[in-house]
C-alpha cells in the first residue's frame, strides 16, 4: 500500500494546550454556585426548593452540549468560544443585576432560564478546547482529556480563593467577575486555541512535557487548598491576599514553559520527528511501509480509527464480486455519526454508566453546603475547597492511570470507571451511618469517584472516533443534569423537606436528612459498577485491536467524508 504523508502544521500544539488551561478554568464557572447561592435565597426571598431547582439549571445549563458539540464540526474554535463569551455575559449579568437589586422584581422562571444560559459558557468552552486538543494530541488523549477536565474541576477552588480573598465574600461582586471577568480573560486567549496537524509518529518528548503540566496542575491544586483554609483561618493583610492571588496566577501561566522551551531549546529529538519539516522529503522517498500510520488535513481532522488490511482486502475483493455495497457501516474504532452510535449497545451501556455515577455524585456536590450544615458544619467552605480538590485529583489520575493500563494491558478505561463507583458504594454507606468527622473523607472520596467518571470522554473518543466526537460526548454528558433532576432534585430534595417538615424547620439537621438518599445513591453506583463490567469485557477485544502494539494504531485516511 502506497505511503501516505501529511503535511507538517506550523502551529505548535502546545501553545494552544496552555491557552485551554484558562479556557478550561473559566469553563468551571458554573462550580461558584454554592458560593451565590445563599444570597439568591436572602436577597431574593427564595425557599430552599427554589435554590435546588437554581442548583438543577446550572447542570443542564453546563451539560446542555449537543449545540456546541455539532458545532465543533463546523465553526473554528474561537466562534465557538466567542459564543460561550456572550453567553456568560449575558447570564450572569442578569443575575448580577438582580442579586446587586440594581433591578427588583424578576421573576423566578427568568433567573432560571439566565442560570441555564450563564453556565452554558461552560459547554462553549469546554467543548472549544477540549475537542481542539484532542485532535492535537491524539496519541496521548487520556492524559490531555485528564488534564483539562481536571483544570475545570480545580477552578471550584480558584474560584472559592478569589471569593474569600479579593472579593471578600460578596455574592455581588463574584456575578460581576462572572459576567465581565471571565468573557475578558477568553477573548485575551482565544486566538491560541487553533487545530494544528501533529507529527505522524509519536514524539518522544510528548510525555515528559504532559508529565509537566501534570505536575504543574497538582501543585496549583495543593497550594489553591492550602489558601482557602489560610485564609478561613486567619485574618490576612491585604498585601498578602494579592500576593497569594499573584502565585496562584503564575501557576496558570507556568503550561507557557512548554513551547518556550521547545523554542528556545530545540532538541535534536524534535528536529527528527517523523513528519518534521526536516525529514518531510525524505518520507515522501519512501513506498512502503509496514505500521498503520496517521493522516490529517486541515479539513479533516480525525485522527482515531482502527486499520485491519486483511479486512479491507476482503471487503475489495468482495465489492469487485458485487457481494457487498461499497458503504460500509463503520466498526467500533471508527468514525461514527451521531445517528449510528445511538443505535450501539457500547454507547447506551458507557451513558447509564455515566448517568449513574455523575447522577449520584453531583447529588452530593450540589447538596454539599446542606449536608454539611445537617453534619454540624457551620462553614462549608473549607468541605467545598476539600470536595473541588480530591474532584480535581479523580480527574487527573484517572487520565494518567487508564492511560498507562490501556498502553501496557490494553486495559479499557471504563474499568476504572467501574472500580471508582464501586468505592462510591462503600462511601454512600459511610454517609449513611454518620460516624463522627468521617465527612470530611466521605467528601474527597466522592470527588475523587465522581473524577473518574470522566474517563468517559477518551472511551467514546476510542470506541466512535474524533471526527463527530464533540456531539458523541456531549449526549453522554447530558446524564449528568438527567441524574442531578431525579436524584438530587427529586429524591434528596423531597427527603430533605419531609424530614425538615417532621422537624418544624426550615433548616433540616442531623444525619437523618440524607441518611435515606445516602442508601439509595449506594445502590445506584451498585448497579453502575455491575454495568462497567459488562462494558469492559465486550470492549476489551477492541481496545486489544488499537493498542495491540502497545501505542494507538491510526488508520491511514485520504481527504474528508
Amino acid at each position: 500500500m502506497p505511503k501516505l504523508v501529511e503535511k507538517t502544521g506550523s502551529r505548535p500544539p502546545w501553545v494552544g494546550l496552555a491557552a485551554a488551561v484558562w479556557v478550561q478554568m473559566s469553563a468551571g464557572n458554573a462550580s461558584t454556585f454554592p458560593l451565590y447561592s445563599s444570597a439568591l435565597k436572602l436577597v431574593l426571598g427564595f425557599n430552599q426548593q427554589q435554590v435546588t431547582l437554581l442548583g438543577v439549571a446550572c447542570d443542564l445549563g453546563e451539560n446542555m452540549g449537543l449545540l456546541p458539540g455539532y458545532a465543533s464540526n463546523k465553526l473554528a474554535p474561537w466562534a465557538m468560544l466567542l459564543i460561550g463569551v456572550s453567553s456568560c455575559f449575558l447570564g450572569y449579568g442578569v443575575l448580577w443585576l438582580s442579586v446587586s437589586q440594581i433591578v427588583n422584581g424578576l421573576p423566578f422562571w427568568l433567573l432560571f432560564i439566565a442560570l441555564v444560559i450563564a453556565t452554558n459558557s461552560c459547554s462553549w468552552f469546554s467543548t472549544a478546547s477540549l475537542v481542539t486538543n484532542m485532535r492535537n494530541f491524539p496519541m496521548s488523549r487520556g492524559s490531555v482529556a485528564g488534564l483539562l477536565k481536571g483544570l475545570t474541576g480545580i477552578s471550584g477552588a480558584a474560584f472559592t480563593v478569589l471569593f474569600s480573598v479579593l472579593l471578600h465574600h460578596s455574592a455581588s461582586d463574584l456575578l460581576l467577575f462572572l459576567t465581565v471577568g471571565i468573557p475578558v480573560l477568553c477573548l485575551a486567549v482565544m486566538y491560541f486555541v487553533r487545530p494544528c496537524i501533529p507529527a505522524t509518529g509519536e514524539d518522544p518528548s510528548e510525555p515528559v512535557y504532559l508529565a509537566f503540566l501534570l505536575g504543574t496542575s497538582i501543585l496549583l491544586a495543593a497550594y489553591l487548598v492550602v489558601t482557602t483554609v489560610l485564609s478561613e483561618v486567619y485574618s490576612l493583610p491585604s498585601v498578602l491576599r494579592y500576593v497569594l492571588v499573584a502565585v496562584m496566577v503564575l501557576f496558570l501561566f507556568s503550561p507557557l514553559a512548554v513551547p518556550i522551551k521547545m523554542t528556545l531549546f530545540r532538541s535534536n529529538a524534535q528536529r527528527s520527528l517523523p513528519g518534521s519539516s526536516d525529514n518531510l522529503a525524505k518520507e515522501e522517498g519512501e513506498s512502503t511501509q509496514e505500521e498503520p500510520l496517521l493522516i490529517t488535513s486541515t479539513s479533516d481532522p480525525n485522527l482515531g480509527a482502527l486499520f485491519e488490511e486483511d479486512d479491507d482486502m476482503e471487503i475489495l475483493l468482495a465489492e469487485g464480486e458485487g457481494a457487498v455495497k461499497k458503504k460500509r457501516k463503520p466498526r467500533r474504532g471508527e468514525d461514527f455519526k451521531i445517528g449510528q452510535v445511538f443505535v450501539k449497545a457500547d454507547f447506551w451501556l458507557l451513558w447509564f454508566v455515566y448517568f449513574l455515577g455523575m447522577g449520584s455524585g453531583v447529588t452530593v456536590s450540589n447538596n454539599l453546603a446542606q449536608i454539611g450544615y445537617a453534619f454540624g458544619i457551620k462553614d462549608t467552605t473549607i468541605l467545598l475547597c476539600l470536595f473541588s480538590f480530591f474532584n480535581f485529583i479523580g480527574r487527573l489520575a484517572s487520565g494518567a492511570i487508564s492511560e498507562h493500563f490501556v498502553k501496557s494491558r490494553t486495559l479499557p478505561r471504563t474499568l476504572w470507571m467501574g472500580a471508582a463507583q464501586l468505592v462510591m458504594v462503600f462511601t454512600f454507606l459511610l454517609f449513611y451511618l454518620a460516624i463522627d468527622h468521617t465527612i470530611y473523607v466521605a467528601t474527597a472520596l466522592i470527588g475523587i469517584g465522581m473524577g473518574f467518571q470522566f474517563l468517559s470522554i477518551a472511551t467514546i473518543s476510542e470506541l466512535f472516533g474524533l471526527r463527530h466526537f464533540g456531539i458523541n460526548y456531549n449526549v453522554i454528558l447530558l446524564g449528568n443534569p438527567i441524574g442531578a433532576t431525579i436524584f438530587s432534585a427529586l429524591l434528596a430534595g423531597y427527603i430533605y423537606d419531609k424530614e425538615a417538615e417532621k422537624q418544624g424547620n426550615p433548616t433540616c439537621v442531623g444525619p437523618d436528612c440524607f441518611r435515606e438518599t445516602f442508601l439509595v445513591l449506594a445502590g445506584v453506583c451498585g448497579l453502575g459498577t455491575l454495568l462497567t463490567v459488562i462494558l469492559t469485557v465486550r470492549i476489551r477485544p477492541v481496545y486489544q485491536a488499537l493498542y495491540a502494539s502497545g501505542s494507538f494504531r491510526l488508520q491511514p485516511q485520504s481527504g474528508g467524508h
